[in-house]
């Protein structure tokens, strides 16, 4: 590998995906970058669990798809095991999976089923938290190296800072959209009903936990309708 080259297109990668507007245009251009970076690499997605249940980001092909369902189904895998960190592991190279997986007895001669080769994961993490793990596949055995290990390790190092400063950016933008909504349904009742500010928020606080409903759908329907009825 050109390592120089790499450095370019590694550090290029960086600025694009601090530049992207919302946090799927992050994850898409992560595992899209998997596939042009990463030698060996024919599908890249990003696995995340929700207790048991498994939610695929940005996946490139249906392949990706089809293996987090069958792990999901399962309940074990390599890609559970890396979104887990399990064992404090933070990276998995399986070279061949025409070999025994002896770690997942029941995915395996399925996976291979599906056309999988070779795979790799790597947890996607910063300090403060972990936030899935980016999977990335070969239909050819022996794909990945360790050359292509050391290169997806570092993709996902930056994928990890940017998908968390999207996701961050994302919560501070929804949670100004709400304040701004919930004040502007106050200022709709205290007008209409002549109440004070905390008279306002009580109405709202006291509905939404009546009719079980978020507090920003109460104030939606009030800023839509004018009213909670």
């Amino acid at each position: 590998m050109d390592w120089g080259r790499f450095a370019e297109q590694m550090a290029a990668m960086a600025r694009d995906l601090l530049a992207q507007e919302s946090v799927d245009a992050t994850l898409e251009r992560i595992t899209a970058s998997a596939t042009e970076l990463v030698d060996g690499c024919d599908a890249a997605g990003i696995l995340v669990l929700h207790g048991a249940e498994v939610e695929s980001l940005a996946p490139t092909d249906r392949l990706v798809v089809d293996s987090d369902r069958l792990q999901e189904q399962l309940g074990e895998g390599p890609c559970f095991d890396a979104a887990h960190g399990a064992k404090g592991d933070r990276v998995f190279r399986i070279a061949d999976f025409t070999d025994e997986q002896p770690h997942w007895p029941a995915y395996a001669p399925q996976a291979r089923q599906l056309g999988v080769g070779s795979m790799m994961g790597f947890l996607l993490f910063t300090e403060d938290e972990d936030l899935g793990a980016l999977n990335l596949y070969s239909r050819r055995p022996g794909a990945f190296t360790e050359v292509s290990e050391l290169a997806g390790w570092l993709l996902a190092s930056h994928a990890a800072v940017a998908f968390s400063s999207a996701r961050t950016q994302a919560q501070m933008e929804q949670a100004l959209s709400t304040r701004h909504l919930i004040g502007e349904a106050m200022g709709i009742l205290m007008g209409r009903h002549h109440l004070t500010e905390e008279q306002a928020f009580e109405v709202l606080r006291r509905y939404s936990q009546e009719k079980n409903i978020k507090l920003r759908e109460v104030a939606r329907r009030i800023c839509e309708k004018g009213t909670l009825s």
